[in-house]
């Protein structure tokens, strides 16, 4: 069905030709070429962490990425069945030289990936990811001798240490959340969440906890995007069981998101906003989000008295303008929080955290909290890409017909309306255009998605 290789992995679909789909013999080209990246550029270490989801795949291609790595003559340490920011924060912990996640985030059972880790625990640059691409084209691979053949270990401590991270952070306020004797509902989606958000929750004080799609099998009950048309089971048991907030995450527990008590929706970009909010009334400073995320953050940030800074879309882009600014908090509007002294990269389980702590210290509800923030809207859509379209002439045209707007040309194009705005790019995971409108109205916000969805068909 599919094979996209971008600068920061490969992903695609199970089954089929090579170099046309996600088959064995693509996951051991592209492995090889991050293999042979890190024993020409690291010095210090032959370690690689790797860690997977729940995925029906996930067990195939962890076989395929260890052997291969082995079969280079490097160390693999597997934490297993893991989140992708628990093994973010190994490949630190362990001082390895890189890391490799098998998942495909958001995309449905059929798709598995792999995600390239530093030897900081972050996404590989552009730089480094068109290195590997270029190595794997070419096949240019050295394999060890049988006598340097790498050592396979698995390690199933970072469960525990990733959570006894998030429950030491200084900003959790285990006091005031085990006070609360919160009830939650938790929607793990048949993957990894179920191992690691339940415990998380007991670590923070809370016993009341009720988990749907807990069996970890890769069988995704609904649609694994924590997007509000996917989270109708979990809207309706926190209404149904009387529970104070429901959460859900996607397989890999990189993105997380909340449901009111009234079985509402908290809204993704607002879990960001809010996490923000507590952070910045505890540490004052900077903060980033990518340029699709909503507007909320930049006044709430200006609220603190710190200073908003836009990035591209993509995480590493996320994270270098985080470092570049010394932001204190940042991250996406699709629930990704990135906390900078706990590690960059996206992360469920601080966020939970921090969430949870802001809300044990507000007097009433979620509702309640929740009104405490803008009702800002973001219509998100998206285009399926036919082969040979040529989007940036399309966003060209575009630009000339909107050329009275200011316009930001930086990642796709971003448009601004008055006090609203849409932003079109190309997705970096999928043959998509992403169109997403922000309003202080959602029949505004989706009128103006729906007119720029028009104009890049007439354009196509």
């Amino acid at each position: 069905m599919a094979l996209i290789k971008s600068i920061s992995g490969i992903r695609g679909t199970i089954g089929g030709k090579p170099n046309e789909n996600f088959t064995p013999l693509d996951i051991v080209r592209f492995t090889a070429a991050f293999g042979t990246w890190v024993k020409e550029s690291v010095t210090h270490s032959k370690k690689i962490i790797i860690g997977r989801d729940g995925r029906i795949s996930g067990e195939m291609v962890r076989n395929l990425v260890a052997n291969t790595l082995t079969g280079l003559g490097l160390d693999v340490h597997d934490l297993g069945l893991s989140t992708t920011p628990t093994v973010e924060m190994a490949v630190v912990g362990e001082k390895a030289a890189g890391g490799i996640i098998i998942t495909a985030s958001h995309n449905a059972k059929e798709w598995n990936a792999l995600k390239l880790l530093n030897s900081s625990g972050e996404f590989i640059s552009a730089e480094n990811g068109l290195w590997i691409l270029e190595r794997a084209a070419k096949e240019t691979f050295a394999f060890a001798s049988v006598d340097k053949l790498g050592s396979y270990t698995v390690d199933n401590s970072y469960l525990y240490k990733h959570i006894q991270a998030v429950v030491d952070y200084p900003l959790i306020d285990l006091t005031a959340i085990r006070g609360k004797h919160f009830k939650v509902v938790v929607d793990t989606i048949n993957s990894t969440g179920s191992l690691f958000i339940p415990p998380l929750l007991r670590a923070l004080g809370i016993e009341n906890i009720r988990v749907l799609n807990e069996e970890v099998n890769g069988k995704f009950t609904h649609n694994p995007e924590p997007l509000p048309e996917n989270l109708a089971a979990l809207s309706a048991e926190v209404k149904k069981s009387g529970a104070d907030l429901g959460i859900a995450v996607d397989p890999d527990v990189d993105r997380l998101c909340f449901v009111c008590e009234d079985g509402t929706m908290f809204g993704e970009e607002f879990t960001l906003v809010a996490v923000a909010d507590y952070v910045l009334s505890q540490k004052p400073g900077n903060t980033v989000s990518n340029m699709s995320s909503t507007k909320a953050l930049k006044e709430i940030t200006l609220k603190h008295g710190g200073q908003y800074f836009p990035s591209a879309v993509g995480e590493v882009n996320v994270v270098n303008k985080m470092k570049e600014v010394k932001a204190v908090i940042g991250g996406e509007g699709n629930g990704g929080i990135i906390v900078p002294d706990m590690h960059y990269g996206r992360d469920a389980l601080i966020g939970i955290g921090l969430f949870l702590s802001a809300l044990a210290l507000h007097k009433n509800g979620m509702r309640s909290f929740r009104s405490k923030y803008p009702d800002y809207f973001i219509s998100k859509n998206k285009i399926e890409l036919q082969k040979g379209v040529d989007v940036d002439k399309i966003f060209d045209q575009i630009k000339t017909k909107y050329k009275n707007h200011p316009a930001n040309t930086e990642d796709g194009l971003k448009i601004e309306f008055d006090e609203d705005w849409v932003h079109l790019r190309t997705s970096n995971t999928e043959p998509i255009i992403r169109i997403y409108a922000e309003s202080n109205f959602e029949t505004t916000a989706n009128n103006i998605a729906r007119r720029l969805m028009k104009d890049i068909q007439e354009f196509i």
